[in-house]
């Protein structure tokens, strides 16, 4: 009984440590982007049906209304330490959340203001796709189009509405 107990509060520290990293304690699917791969390639699952290249940006429906997502129409989040600046999530934080990285420039894609739409470049050379000043990420236990399961984790990650709005609910 004594070992139970002892396993169990080993395992409630881990997560606590886990959690303080970067408010996560997912880890990426096999099918999500890479935290190192730079999404520049073209994908055929869309919210509109046609081709979106990825690096596109646009505006999905889901549970939390209209949304910014990336290739496959998956949802993108901020994340509130970076505080519309540089990012923030290195390391095991942006293995549960990759960054949207591109090649040269994002696209606008339907319903999105152009004008929101830019990068930063991360400490490792490569380049996040940014939106009003939010570095854009992907949660890696969203399993399909429209999945928004990261939404308000640790109270720090949010979906970001057309406007570049944080939807804090």
């Amino acid at each position: 009984m004594r070992t139970r107990t002892q396993a169990a509060t080993a395992v409630v520290g881990l997560m606590v440590l886990v959690l303080a990293g970067c408010g996560s304690t997912g880890s990426p699917s096999a099918d999500r982007p890479a935290a190192a791969a730079t999404d520049t390639a073209t994908s055929g699952a869309t919210t509109s049906g046609d081709a979106m290249a990825a690096g596109t940006v646009t505006i999905a429906t889901t549970d939390l209304g209209d949304v910014l997502v990336g290739a496959g129409g998956m949802t993108l989040y901020m994340y509130d330490p970076d505080k519309q600046g540089d990012s923030t999530c290195y390391n095991r934080c942006a293995t549960s959340w990759p960054p949207l990285l591109v090649d040269g420039a994002p696209v606008a894609g339907a319903g999105i203001d152009a004008t929101l739409l830019g990068t930063a470049e991360r400490t490792d050379g490569t380049t996040q796709v940014t939106y009003d000043g939010w570095p854009l990420y992907y949660w890696a236990q969203d399993a399909a189009a429209g999945d928004v399961t990261g939404q308000g984790i640790s109270g720090i990650w949010w979906v970001l509405k057309a406007s570049g709005e944080p939807i804090r609910n």
